[in-house]
């Protein structure tokens, strides 16, 4: 077979090329050739289309995400060190550390093949943060997938929780939390999405990008193989149809040993100054590095492609540029450095070739076996490619949504329909114990875990001679943004940023995932750009920036998008995680309040999802300046001393909290509510459950009242039931034991 060279794609315009099949648009083909002045290579085409794919250009969310670049970058404690457009975002935690975080998406990969859809979804997300300089120091996973029951979850969940374990648990990473949602939408889309934490010393900081003339570009790590080719890039930019994904390109083979010493190898690489620039390598592989780093540095790059070590010698050029094969860095290294750079490798046994050089000029020049393969302008492929004003639509069947409230809904007329009601709520799939996920994961090695599920957030200590820590939550409720996605964004940011304030921490930054259904439904783009606005104006009442994210895109089956679930990652600082606020009961004779106002908000709750299937209404208001004083309110009371738990108010309302409390160590809890229904199922935002030590309750009530946060006391701690007073009294140990059998009741008991 001829070789389609730079000279020979020149000299035969006319030859047909499947870029359709590549998954470009024939315009989009047409611009290429256009940029090129004459056809792409077969390479050519190769490194555009998956660059150009909706996963890795952003080609239909570009105009929607810059509104976050508009946001300060300044957090409450410092400045940004690095933010949107690099690897991951990277803050000032005080004390000369930063921290990183970032959460993606792994979602088409983990519905075609689960297991390694999912770990390489961990292992991809870990190379970013470690190209940062940092070390990984924790991983989150919020999972969303059909029902429970329903036989393609049964298919997935189990093998994409192994996944993520299996990874994990081989890097020695901590798993400190996520969310393991259901919901009918899921089924055939499941969102398997991926949260990294490290930590740095400021001076540490390594961004990615290749100048200085004559330096030598080196790939080191896994060989490239035929796995994952057009993986990620491909598959996560196109709907699947009824029978499954239309196309089934290879899923990415994960090798976490590998990349355990690709971690010490690079943290050592750093360690010794011999780095200059650096990029992982996932989506889009070879592509996505070689014209990243081309396009942020100062001049060219030069590729000789054979000199990439291959699992698979048959290999087209075509081919290596888009495999995605895991466990792979490419580094820009002075030549003074280059002997030590391998040195180094060589020790941690991770195979390193120097594949190329930082060129004069602005072309990203690739050779095969002495030929001219690739020869464009690296910033065309990487960050000019195309920019899709997509129509967007208010659906015409939201105004009916929203006006079908579930405040009308029939409610419970006694003591005994309303005990029923709450056992019902609280075993719900989504309201259940998650410890038959969570047991799989490793919670604790490092030792540095302080936080883990079931609390509100995770939480970390920095390093084992310090004392200062990080917590961090994911949050999404897909009803409440369907009813009203610029709302929903916004609680879902709310909710992340409670859950860290009432650990005790000082919420900081965000990070996002943002999955949606098709862009080319301007239904689905309306949502996206209601919900990209919501977030956004959301973050500058707050004072916290975006720090970066992912999009995912064509999360839908047919014509059924799941519910738009923009995931919203919110992290925080304590200065001393022994203050931290954990969420149990753990004594009797504690008062227990509610802080915040209750309202009669039900529409979107767990209670219409559950009792009644329903939804329609508009979800709870959003109250932003009461978000943040409950926050401070908490940072501010752990500093103190005042509270000996707490628990944040959201999915299932008080009484989920309530149980979850009582669970925690067998205590119970009488308490006396105005209106139970109503107190017991809203999910009016801005709240949280604290108890408080009866010689704490009034300077509690003072340091509240300073903070402008409203509160009642509803109840003591005590005994071994859970007492709504004149309603009804349900054994805590009867109820624990249903809510943990939920998940095992489908999917057996791990073994």
């Amino acid at each position: 077979m001829t070789l389609d060279t730079v000279d020979l794609a020149a000299d035969t315009p006319d030859n047909e090329q499947p870029w359709a099949e590549l998954g470009l648009k024939e315009d989009e083909y047409q611009e290429i050739r256009s940029i090129l002045g004459r056809r792409p290579t077969s390479a050519e085409l190769a490194m555009y289309s998956v660059m150009w794919s909706e996963h890795c250009s952003y080609k239909s969310s570009k105009v929607h995400l810059k509104k976050f670049g508009e946001l300060p970058q300044e957090t409450p404690l410092g400045k940004t060190l690095a933010g949107i457009g690099e690897n991951a975002g990277v803050i000032d935690v005080g004390d000369g550390y930063a921290v990183t975080f970032k959460v993606e998406s792994h979602n088409h990969p983990s519905y075609v093949e689960p297991y390694q859809g999912a770990a390489t979804g961990i292992g991809g997300i870990v190379r970013d943060i470690l190209a940062m300089g940092a070390r990984p120091v924790a991983v989150m996973d919020p999972l969303r997938f059909g029902p429970l029951d329903a036989p393609d979850t049964k298919r997935v969940l189990p093998s994409a929780v192994a996944g993520i374990g299996g990874y994990g648990n081989c890097l020695g990473l901590p798993n400190i939390g996520g969310e393991v949602v259901f919901d009918d939408t899921y089924i055939g889309n499941p969102l398997v999405n991926a949260l990294c934490v490290g930590v740095l010393r400021h001076e540490d900081l390594h961004l990615a990008h290749a100048s200085g003339v004559g330096n030598k570009v080196v790939l080191y790590g896994a060989r490239t193989g035929g796995d994952g080719i057009g993986g990620v890039s491909v598959l996560a930019s196109e709907t699947f149809d009824e029978d499954g994904p239309a196309k089934r390109p290879s899923v990415q083979v994960g090798d976490p040993f590998m990349e355990k010493l690709l971690i010490e190898c690079t943290l050592e690489l750093f360690a010794a100054k011999v780095v200059h620039g650096i990029q992982d390598l996932g989506g889009a592989g070879l592509s996505c590095a070689t014209s990243e780093l081309a396009s942020a540095g100062d001049g060219g790059m030069h590729v000789e492609l054979d000199l990439v070590p291959l699992r698979d010698s048959s290999l087209s050029p075509e081919e290596i540029l888009m495999s995605e094969s895991q466990e792979r860095m490419m580094a820009v290294v002075e030549p003074k450095h280059l002997d030590e750079f391998m040195a180094i490798c060589e020790k941690w046994d991770v195979e390193a070739v120097a594949i190329g050089e930082v060129t004069e000029g602005d072309r990203l020049q690739i050779t095969w076996h002495g030929e001219n393969v690739v020869d464009v302008p690296p910033r065309s492929v990487a960050h000019d490619g195309p920019v899709y004003h997509r129509p967007l639509a208010r659906p015409a069947s939201q105004d009916a949504l929203q006006a079908d409230a579930a405040e009308k809904l029939a409610r419970p007329n006694t003591g005994e329909e309303l005990a029923a009601q709450v056992r019902q709520v609280v075993t719900s799939a989504n309201m259940a114990d998650k410890s038959w996920v969570t047991n799989q994961y490793d919670r604790y090695v490092l030792g540095n875990t302080v936080m883990s599920q079931p609390e509100d957030s995770g939480m970390i200590r920095l390093s084992t001679d310090s004392n200062r820590g990080v917590a961090v939550s994911t949050d999404c409720n897909g009803r409440f943004a369907q009813l009203d996605p610029y709302a929903g964004a916004q609680l879902a940011l709310a909710e992340s940023y409670r859950n860290v304030g009432v650990a005790g921490a000082l919420p900081l930054a965000v990070t996002d995932c943002l999955n949606f259904g098709s862009p080319e439904d301007p239904a689905v783009m309306w949502q996206f750009e209601q919900a990209t606005s919501g977030l956004k104006d959301a973050c500058a009442v707050l004072g916290i920036p975006v720090t970066g994210g992912n999009v995912s895109f064509y999360n839908q089956t047919g014509e059924t998008a799941i519910l738009p679930t923009p995931v919203v990652g919110v992290l925080g600082v304590i200065g001393d995680v022994r203050k931290r606020i954990k969420h149990g009961f753990v004594s009797e004779g504690a008062h227990v309040l509610v802080l915040g106002e209750t309202n009669e908000e039900l529409s979107g709750s767990t209670w219409a999802h559950v009792v009644h299937g329903h939804l329609g209404g508009l979800p709870p208001a959003v109250d932003l300046e009461a978000e943040r004083n409950l926050a401070n309110l908490m940072v501010a009371a752990s500093e103190k001393g005042l509270v000996e738990s707490a628990h944040d108010l959201s999915d299932g309302g008080l009484i989920q909290a309530l149980a979850e409390s009582s669970f925690h160590q067998g205590i119970g809890v009488v308490v006396e509510l105005d209106d139970p229904f109503i107190d017991l199922f809203s999910e009016s935002s801005a709240r949280a459950m604290v108890a408080v030590r009866p010689e704490n309750h009034e300077a509690f009530v003072e340091l509240a009242d300073s903070f402008d946060v409203s509160l009642a006391t509803i109840g003591l701690t005590g005994g071994t039931s859970l007492t709504v007073d004149g309603q009804f009294v349900i054994d805590v140990a009867e109820l624990r034991a249903d809510w943990k059998a939920t998940l095992p009741a489908v999917l057996g008991t791990i073994i």
